[in-house]
């Protein structure tokens, strides 16, 4: 299966005695969701930011397939305009549609997250995790192949949390779309096709999400 992302030997640190990602590697095949773990300082943050684009790494190989659509922890970081459909409208600025273009984009995308009712909703009234699936009806917008979440749900009630998910793995099934989704949260296994454990900088294990959970659940408690 052809991957949507691939990371080879990637090397990124603030400075030479802080290395943050040491000969990191990994391959997130096309059209699946998997997620990335670690813990605090693990490198899984700074990783994202690199596949978006936000940061530049000292050396290694990275192929990722465009448009990429990226979700930060807290979304008031990322909504700019005042209303639902204003905000997912403004991402497609630089793409110079018609009006009615732009107007099917946004419908489209919102339907997608199941806030098409919203439109004209202020930004400040909405919830946590309405903010969030507004954050990605703007990737959707743009067309986005992959979808990178930075720890979405941290925010978030234990209830947003599981819709959040839920309609992540949904997007990509119907969608045909890849994301990489960064957690802490082992009860968010239960919903990727696959998982990498980040330790120091570099991936130490991969694959199956039961097995990872079980391994870092039988970790707690030892």
């Amino acid at each position: 299966m052809p991957s949507a992302i691939t990371i080879r030997d990637l090397n990124f640190h603030w400075s030479q005695e802080t290395p943050i990602l040491q000969a990191c590697t990994l391959e997130v095949p096309r059209g699946e969701f998997w997620m990335l773990l670690g813990t605090n300082g693990s490198g899984k943050s700074t990783l994202l930011r690199i596949l978006a684009g936000l940061l530049v790494p000292q050396s290694g190989e990275i192929e990722v397939l465009p448009p990429v659509g990226f979700v930060f922890q807290n979304p008031d970081h990322q909504l700019v305009m005042p209303t639902v459909g204003a905000d997912v409208a403004f991402g497609l600025v630089e793409e110079r549609l018609s009006y009615r273009q732009v107007r099917q984009r946004v419908e489209e995308a919102l339907a997608a997250v199941n806030l098409w009712h919203l439109q004209r909703r202020p930004i400040y009234a909405l919830s946590g995790g309405q903010k969030q699936r507004v954050a990605i009806a703007g990737a959707i917008a743009r067309h986005s192949e992959v979808l990178l979440l930075d720890e979405p749900t941290a925010l978030l009630d234990a209830e947003s949390q599981l819709d959040l998910v839920v309609q992540v793995q949904q997007l990509v099934k119907s969608r045909g779309m890849t994301a990489l989704w960064v957690t802490h949260r082992l009860d968010e296994l239960d919903y990727c096709d696959g998982a990498f454990l980040l330790e120091a900088g570099h991936v130490v294990d991969q694959g199956e999400p039961a097995r990872l959970k079980q391994r870092l659940m039988q970790k707690q408690v030892a």
